[in-house]
């Protein structure tokens, strides 16, 4: 079975309104075919609503509306920004939480904010976050404007300062920031990298992992995969470590989309580079228990 923690998809939107190089997420009808087609049983469906979004809004409500098309393959999770309501440190988005837990969403995210990962705004929405039971799917951004995702600096100060103070909320940690610091190569000829190649330190990944139980790994996306797969063996050996905090995921968020996790994965289990238990938890066990899915 296989488990996609992370990916995208919109009812079809007008052929004008796409990315800048005409790119666009897939339908859902399409998603459910490009799973098929990689053998992925089932998928969280992000909704991305903050306004440093690329290209187009998908609201929680839509997210909930195309699930329901798919409840035996598609798992929804809720958004909102941590400006929404009052623009505060004071904001409740307590009673927005529970109603979109009780409508079936199972997580938060993807949280997409260009504001510092600490920011009074985001620690008051993860508080609420926290108190809800929901987990949440981040995205750090190097620096502020030109991208999007929280920010942080790099060895993530900003993300252990939020992790110590909500050991409750699971988060589960994507993108480039997040990822080139799984080694001690992240700057390079003076500048942060964002995929860097080749065998790998053990670096802030490693220790934050090790320090902080409610730091959990959504390895979808070039840059989940290319912490895993540049560097072979030190990957074998993070998947058995961390084997109970790991998430199987692709990212999908094009029509079409190449997806080389899902043969890495393949092969994993084929050629048991991992043990047959930690390959059921990272691509699907693991996933069934955070979202209380009832599978196993």
């Amino acid at each position: 079975m296989l488990i996609d923690i992370h990916t995208h998809c919109c009812r079809p939107r007008h052929p004008k309104l796409t990315r800048p190089n005409g790119s666009h997420y897939p339908s859902p009808e399409r998603q459910i075919e490009m799973m098929d087609a990689a053998g992925i049983d089932m998928a969280v469906v992000m909704s991305t609503l903050s306004p440093e979004w690329r290209y187009t809004i998908v609201t929680p409500e839509e997210t909930l509306d195309i699930c329901a098309q798919y409840p035996d393959r598609l798992i929804p999770f809720c958004n909102m920004d941590p400006r929404y309501l009052t623009n505060s440190p004071n904001a409740d988005f307590s009673s927005l939480l529970y109603a979109y837990k009780e409508m079936g969403c199972k997580g938060v995210g993807e949280c997409i904010s260009n504001l510092s990962f600490d920011d009074p705004l985001c620690m008051n929405f993860f508080g609420h976050v926290e108190r809800s039971g929901l987990p949440l799917t981040f995205h750090i951004a190097p620096q502020a404007g030109g991208c999007y995702g929280f920010i942080d600096e790099v060895g993530l100060p900003r993300l252990e300062r939020v992790l110590a103070a909500f050991p409750e909320l699971v988060f589960l940690a994507h993108s480039q920031p997040f990822w080139a610091e799984i080694s001690t190569d992240v700057i390079q000829d003076g500048k942060r990298v964002g995929y860097p190649r080749g065998p790998v330190t053990p670096g802030r990944v490693v220790e934050l992992m090790r320090r902080y139980p409610n730091l959990h790994g959504d390895l979808s996306a070039g840059s989940g995969f290319n912490a895993i797969s540049r560097d072979p063996e030190f990957g074998y050996g993070f998947l058995k470590e961390f084997q109970d905090r790991l998430y199987f995921g692709t990212d999908i968020a094009n029509d079409p989309q190449e997806l080389p996790v899902v043969p890495y994965f393949a092969e994993l289990g084929e050629k048991r580079l991992i043990s047959q238990e930690a390959h059921a938890k990272i691509t699907w066990r693991n996933a069934d228990r955070l979202l209380g899915l009832g599978l196993a």
